[in-house]
């Protein structure tokens, strides 16, 4: 599992990360000295768990965690007692207060694996494919539609917009839930505002700064964000 070590003191990052050495299933990918860096860094990396303080200069840990569209598992790390009940009403996985022990730590890590494992079986199980049939409602109108037949989602608003036929309903859905329901090998979240059929492309042109143009067969145009430019060619390369 990926991790990133967030701390304002040099000496507790590094104590941490040796710590973190006698486990060989995670990998501290980074790690920041403020709530600033560390937004970037989770935002861009997609840690799978972080190591997060919670006194730091300028915002605190909570505050970071409000600011973050990407949460990853979280586990706090911290010198003091008091945030104890406050960090679990932020769905911290854990908090273990400095100096960190090894074998509380090693209760933590393990409590994220068996999160991820559970959540991953949860997830395979719910996800619809394209075969599936969904009900779709807007206003009087509605619709029994073939996920095949769903060219595009994007959001509008509060609401996310289908594309299918000559239709584009609006569902009280968010585009992060809906993500998380959909088969990620035929639907590609290309950026914040769009998640496209990946059956449904008919071209793909070089765009600005190494990102992509994708061409539907709707007619739609779809700039894909340098991020997801990388993983959509992971994805669709040998």
């Amino acid at each position: 599992m990926k991790a990133i070590v967030v701390d304002d003191s040099r000496l507790a990052r590094n104590e941490l990360k040796r710590l973190l050495k006698e486990f060989d299933h995670i990998n501290v990918i980074g790690e920041a000295a403020n709530a600033m860096e560390a937004k970037e860094k989770i935002e861009t990396d997609k840690p799978d768990m972080v190591f997060l303080d919670i006194q730091m200069p300028g915002k605190n840990g909570f505050e970071l965690l409000e600011e973050l569209e990407y949460v990853p598992y979280v586990i706090f790390t911290t010198a003091y007692n008091e945030y104890a009940i406050k960090a679990f009403e932020y769905n911290a996985l854990d908090y273990l207060q400095k100096p960190v022990q090894k074998d509380r730590l090693a209760g933590a890590i393990s409590k994220v694996s068996e999160k991820k494992k559970s959540e991953e079986q949860a997830d395979t199980e719910d996800r619809m494919t394209a075969n599936d049939q969904v009900f779709v409602k807007d206003g009087d109108n509605c619709w029994f539609v073939q996920l095949a037949n769903v060219r595009m989602l994007e959001v509008d608003g509060n609401y996310t917009k289908l594309y299918f036929d000559d239709q584009k309903p609006m569902i009280p859905r968010t585009l992060n839930y809906l993500e998380s329901r959909l088969d990620p090998k035929t639907f590609f979240r290309a950026n914040r505002q769009q998640i496209i059929n990946l059956k449904w492309v008919e071209r793909i042109e070089p765009w600005f700064s190494g990102s992509i143009k994708i061409y539907m067969k709707g007619g739609e145009e779809v700039d894909v964000s340098r991020r997801q430019t990388q993983r959509f060619k992971e994805l669709m390369s040998f």
